[in-house]
């Protein structure tokens, strides 16, 4: 029988006076070290819902939904599956405004319902005026303004959508149904359309 070394003995020694050097999870929940990647999660007030985060995700853990609802009317859903990340960060670091997700320290995911790992954020879509296609969502427009600061003036797909918050304009007709003007241009419009008006301008 081959005897313990000297070492070995003193390991259990002082595991028998001072403890396991294993932690005491899951009694004791153990606190993740700073730059840990766990679960991501979505920040209602910081997310403008631009998208940018499903068009970098590799494992195509966030998917966008666009849901019309008539009248120019309608939302943006992005839909988080917790069960395909894969806590790369890529989310995170292609956010435009650095703060609409992030990965947190969270890393008991599971879960025994389903929906559980689903997380959901909403907003307000932008149509264009002529042909009736989403363009983005509001927040984001919004955001793009205060980046661009002055400069919002010389697109009024930037600047309308602000004074029409502000019910300084009203809404303008619909265009789909008649052929391009010139008076379209000052329209927010999706950048076909917006290509359409600008060969107008110039050959019309």
């Amino acid at each position: 029988m081959k005897l313990p070394k000297i070492r070995e003995v003193m390991e259990a020694l002082k595991a028998l006076i001072f403890g396991p050097y294993t932690s005491k999870y899951p009694k004791v929940k153990v606190e993740a070290p700073e730059g840990f990647r766990g679960k991501a999660i979505f920040y209602e007030e910081d997310c403008v819902g631009c998208a940018a985060c499903a068009e970098v995700c590799p494992s195509r853990a966030i998917s966008v939904e666009e849901k019309p609802s008539g009248d120019r009317k309608g939302i943006r859903k992005l839909t988080l599956r917790h069960d395909r990340c894969i806590f790369c960060g890529q989310c995170e670091r292609n956010c435009i405004t650095k703060k609409g997700v992030r990965l947190t320290k969270e890393y008991e995911l599971s879960t025994f319902r389903r929906q559980d790992v689903f997380t959901y954020i909403e907003k307000d879509l932008v149509f264009c005026e002529s042909c009736g296609s989403p363009i983005t969502t509001y927040e984001h427009i919004r955001w793009m303004a205060d980046q661009t600061g002055i400069l919002t003036f010389t697109n009024p797909t930037l600047y309308l959508p602000a004074l029409k918050s502000l019910s300084l304009i009203k809404e303008a007709e619909s265009a789909q149904d008649r052929p391009h003007r010139r008076s379209d241009q000052i329209k927010i419009l999706c950048p076909h359309c917006r290509r359409e008006m600008t060969l107008l301008e110039e050959w019309g």
